[in-house]
């Protein structure tokens, strides 16, 4: 019984090792190529694995693109979200936020950038559940900073007629020009202008500029 229990674990433990190998090289692919690019049989072949092995994980292409998703909004919680919410809540941790966005777009966590910024460019116009996983992602992402933004409020830091919404569009649209304009020209310093940008916005709605610090 203990040796069969075993056996089994020892299993399931390599098919979650694979299944971590795989949507490795999967989220590499999106980022640069999209989700349209992902074949079951690419990535056996690239990560040198059986392909029947690599479609019992997955079931099919959809299933692949939909997990590969699920796995880069850990790594992006991992990067963005993770760091920020050590701090207080505050216009510091809006600000600590902004900076690891770009910190996660410039040191290129995923080659091709920003995975979502990538793979949502291809698939915003069309229909279908890869669709909505992404408008899930973003949305998610974008009701976290204007929560962040909220609290910081809350907090007594940001005044109290800032309109946070508009406050919110303007930072994520510095945060993806950035990554969009360091991603096709190969130049990283538009992330010193958007880190810019965000610092000039926050002190226009700050109680106490003396709690913002340059990058």
């Amino acid at each position: 019984m203990g040796t069969a229990g075993t056996r089994v674990d020892g299993r399931i433990a390599r098919g979650e090792q694979t299944r971590r190998l795989v949507l490795g090289r999967a989220m590499e692919i999106a980022s640069v190529e999209g989700l349209d690019a992902l074949s079951m049989g690419r990535l056996a072949s690239e990560l040198k694995l059986s392909k029947s092995g690599v479609f019992a994980l997955f079931g099919s292409k959809e299933d692949l693109q939909l997990a590969t998703i699920r796995a880069a909004v850990a790594v992006f919680t991992t990067h963005v979200v993770g760091p920020a919410g050590e701090l207080p809540a505050g216009i510091g941790r809006l600000k600590h936020l902004c900076d690891s966005w770009l910190a996660y777009s410039r040191e290129r966590v995923f080659p091709g950038g920003c995975f979502f910024y990538s793979v949502s460019a291809e698939y915003d116009a069309r229909a279908g559940k890869v669709h909505d996983a992404l408008v899930t992602a973003r949305s998610d992402w974008l009701a976290y900073l204007e929560r962040t933004a909220r609290e910081a409020r809350e907090a007594g830091e940001l005044t109290a007629d800032a309109d946070l919404p508009q406050l919110v569009f303007e930072l994520a649209a510095l945060l993806e020009m950035a990554n969009a304009e360091s991603v096709l020209h190969d130049d990283v310093t538009a992330y010193g202008k958007a880190a810019r940008g965000i610092l000039d916005r926050l002190l226009r709605v700050a109680v106490d500029p003396s709690r913002l610090s340059a990058p």
